[in-house]
């Protein structure tokens, strides 16, 4: 059921939620009547909530990124309803564990739409789940929105569908623009999981910037997720020289991959994308002063950020890594849509997304034709095992 709401606290969600960034409070999540199911958690609706389903993986191996996704997804809802809530009503979350499987997603998201009747969506997650519900978020008239889901084609042609995070072939450009603008790079050495659209996707993007600046592309080698001796390869690269070498991986295998070329002592500096992202926990002496993009750094002195930072280890205990920024970030867009639209109607939230234009915690955003934000990247350095903020680049 659709219901109208008043535009009375419009000004007060958008000015105390998002201008002067998101306090932290001791609040319970808004999850009244829980319920726990094979699938996740399940929330009984009550009086005229604005109602919002989530799409998360919190078990197998992509737990670690669905959980920092729904603690902070709570979080902004609980930061939300304290502020007095969008135009008087209380946000409540419906949520269930995918599992990161595109098959169960699906399935997940036609209950939150038939038995839940959720206003809007937040998720799914990674990429493969994102594109499968998509297409039919979009001819619902469900409006959703993405946390973390970068591959190019999630967007395109969706009306409804926006996401919180920049593509896959944007950071690869802003890397290789990186490489050249501030390491004053000639030469790059390309390294590809030939399995990996993510990895595919970013170092084609790479190449192709930084060849079109004048670089120089010496090595482009490919490899599974299969292999763990790269010391043949890494050979050849190495009697090349490369100013830079670009490794667009998930950490695991980067952090391999990187030991060895250590062990080989190869003077390139590594660089990578958003997958790099916890590297520092298992292999901080291996990318020591190595760079890699990401969607915001903790060492970000932007208010907005370190409240964020400051609420998020209060209430969990744990620093956010960049998903959990990503999904705070679109938490708070949805909700200040809705408010904005004065309506849960989707037609009426969609337009009032498209005219996003708020400071967020990773970085100030606004939408581009497709739904894809449009906004700085921040660059990553490891050094003494810590993640820090080294510049911020846009394409």
């Amino acid at each position: 059921m659709k219901k109208l709401l008043s535009l009375a606290l419009v000004l007060v969600i958008v000015l105390t939620t998002f201008l002067t960034g998101c306090a932290g409070n001791d609040a319970e999540p808004t999850t009244p009547d829980a319920t726990e199911t094979e699938t996740g958690t399940e929330t009984e609706a009550s009086g005229e909530a604005v109602r919002l389903g989530l799409l998360a993986p919190t078990s197998g191996d992509l737990a670690p990124y669905g959980q920092a996704v729904k603690n902070s997804v709570e979080l902004a809802i609980q930061e939300i309803n304290a502020a007095g809530g969008v135009n008087g009503a209380d946000v409540e979350l419906f949520f269930y564990d995918n599992e990161g499987d595109s098959t169960k997603t699906v399935n997940l998201f036609n209950k939150l739409v038939d038995v839940d009747e959720i206003d809007a969506l937040i998720g799914p997650v990674i990429s493969t789940t994102s594109l499968a519900v998509a297409p039919i978020a979009n001819e619902l008239g469900i409006p959703m929105i993405s946390p973390t889901a970068t591959n190019k084609d999630v967007t395109p042609g969706l009306d409804y569908v926006f996401r919180a995070c920049y593509i896959d072939p944007y950071q690869g450009s802003v890397v290789a623009k990186f490489a050249m603008d501030n390491l004053e790079a000639k030469t790059a050495a390309v390294f590809t999981n030939v399995g990996s659209d993510y990895s595919d996707g970013l170092a084609k993007a790479f190449t192709e910037t930084f060849e079109a600046a004048g670089g120089t592309i010496t090595d482009a080698e490919g490899y599974t997720d299969a292999d763990n001796d790269f010391s043949a390869i890494l050979t050849k690269v190495k009697a090349n020289a490369p100013d830079v070498i670009f490794v667009p991986d998930y950490f695991n295998m980067v952090g391999v991959i990187a030991s060895q070329v250590r062990e080989l002592g190869i003077e390139s500096v590594l660089l990578g994308g958003d997958g790099w992202d916890g590297i520092q926990n298992d292999y901080a002496n291996e990318v020591e002063g190595y760079f890699f993009a990401n969607h915001y750094s903790t060492t970000d002195p932007d208010p907005i950020v370190q409240d964020f930072i400051a609420s998020y280890e209060a209430q969990f205990g744990e620093t956010p890594n960049a998903l959990g920024a990503l999904a705070y970030d679109a938490t708070n867009v949805m909700l200040a849509a809705i408010t904005a639209a004065g309506s849960t109607e989707g037609e009426k939230i969609v337009e009032a997304l498209k005219a996003t234009d708020m400071p967020a915690v990773c970085g100030y955003i606004t939408f581009d034709e497709n739904g894809d934000p449009i906004k700085d990247i921040s660059i990553i350095t490891v050094k003494d095992g810590k993640l820090e903020l080294e510049a911020k680049v846009s394409q």
